[in-house]
């Protein structure tokens, strides 16, 4: 044992602490400690990211329609089993602050209202034909091979996996969990940075930080939860010492520490929340599972203060959007629940008075075919993304209006949207808006470089 390097040792020990006791082990010593520090020296506020993941692939067009009259006639032209009427979008239009250009209009999907309020009041950015990408390329290059291309275009576990983490499926860590590695050292309790409220994701996934779990009710119990063990204080007290005493030598005695701050950082989150209980967050709609998780990560940031708490990175998400068929009868209920979820969040960070300090985000696999397959589309490549929060230049569509239709300078096939704001410089906006300055991007965002520093930010954060 005693031959085992160090440093190997604690990599065995953070990727078999984020295996059986997700977000519990202390930071590691990596080379972001000191910019972690620097940063979170100048972090006197609270501010909080919220990545809401839909899985699946979310269909673009009839999430955020086309309506000027040239876009809609190619939208229904390619999708005439399975688009919208044009009536049936007339209270949903979405007015900008500033007009796009070309006389270039779009409705939102008719089941997310909310949305539609939120972006009227200016609180809601549109982030148009988002995707990933490793460097800008045009539709030419793409054809000829001529650029990189993130590996296995359309790939669901790929996708996701490049989305969050700027690599496909494999990835070690995410741009959430490097922006935690920034910040964790600045923060009372560091191990409650990346939180996630719906089981592991790489995005939340830091070289040094370790996503936190928690369910929509709380914490979970390492120990059932219970004051005792099969009806005996004795037995839980017996299975907690051995869980946290160090035998003497190495590895286990770090598994043991492990244990213990694991058990330590569970009882001060229960104490904690239990001064901010769920019934406290009315605005919530019942039985809308995103909205649970939403809910959790209110709470959490109502206890930001007194845990010490100056950054934390969060992830929710929804799955079900991978809908070859069905489309029609399942993605407006879908949407409806993210668009309830999302604009009772931001009322309730508005009660609390720090929606300027909280900003949520939408994000997906890709976007997916404009071309119907009769009853439902398929895998795409870019799509429409949603920001919300106080200190968003809302009401303001931000990147280029993709062309509506098959075989334009913007499709790649079937009206798979070839991405003209990649994902780098989309999470570069929210990560510049948390505090991540130019150097520390190109470690956070390892593509961010592939692009001109004019085009990193933006512009939907104020």
């Amino acid at each position: 044992m005693s031959m085992i390097h160090d440093q190997s040792r604690r990599a065995f020990l953070k990727r078999s602490a984020l295996l059986g006791l997700a977000g519990t082990a202390t930071p590691f010593v990596t080379s972001l400690a000191a910019i972690g520090e620097a940063a979170a020296a100048t972090a006197s506020d609270y501010k909080a990211l919220v990545c809401v993941f839909l899985y699946g692939g979310n269909d673009y067009a009839n999430t955020l329609v086309p309506y000027d009259e040239t876009s809609f006639a190619a939208y229904r032209a390619a999708r005439a089993n399975i688009g919208y009427q044009r009536d049936a979008l007339a209270g949903s239009i979405l007015n900008p602050a500033v007009a796009l250009p070309g006389g270039r209009a779009y409705a939102l999907s008719p089941s997310m209202p909310e949305m539609s309020q939120l972006f009227a009041a200016g609180k809601m950015a549109v982030a148009l034909n988002v995707g990933t990408l490793v460097e800008p390329t045009t539709k030419t290059q793409y054809a000829n091979r001529t650029v990189r291309l993130p590996p296995k275009l359309f790939s669901h576990n790929d996708q996701q996996s490049f989305f969050q983490a700027s690599t496909p499926e494999g990835a070690t860590s995410g741009w959430g969990g490097r922006i935690g590695d920034v910040f964790q050292s600045g923060n009372g309790a560091a191990a409650l940075t990346c939180i996630n409220t719906s089981g592991n994701a790489v995005y939340l996934t830091g070289r040094s930080a370790i996503q936190y779990a928690v369910g929509t009710g709380g914490p979970v119990a390492l120990l059932g939860g219970s004051r005792t063990l099969y009806g005996s204080s004795s037995a839980l007290e017996t299975l907690r010492g051995l869980m946290t005493t160090e035998p003497g030598f190495a590895m286990a005695s770090e598994h043991a520490r492990i244990s213990k701050r694991a058990l330590d950082i569970q009882a001060q989150l229960s104490s904690a929340l239990a001064g901010a209980p769920a019934a406290n967050f009315p605005l919530f709609p019942s039985g809308n599972t995103l909205a649970d998780q939403l809910k959790m990560v209110a709470r959490m940031i109502a206890i930001s203060q007194t845990l010490g708490l100056k950054r934390q990175v969060f992830f929710v998400s929804m799955g079900g959007f991978d809908l070859h068929d069905n489309l029609v009868a399942q993605h407006p209920g879908l949407l409806a629940k993210v668009s309830a979820a999302m604009k009772a969040f931001y009322d309730t960070t508005a009660a609390m008075g720090v929606a300027n300090q909280v900003t949520s985000f939408t994000a997906s696999d890709f976007g997916r075919t404009l071309q119907s397959n009769d009853d439902g589309s398929d895998h795409g490549w870019g799509g429409m993304h949603f920001v919300v929060g106080g200190a968003v230049r809302g009401q303001r569509f931000y990147g280029k209006a993709p062309i509506v239709g098959t075989n334009s300078s913007d499709d790649v096939g079937q009206g798979r949207l070839l991405p003209t704001m990649s994902v780098d410089q989309y999470a570069a906006t929210l990560a510049s808006w948390f505090g991540i300055d130019s150097g520390g991007l190109r470690t956070v965002l390892p593509n961010i470089g592939n692009y001109d520093a004019s085009t990193w930010n933006e512009g939907f954060m104020g």
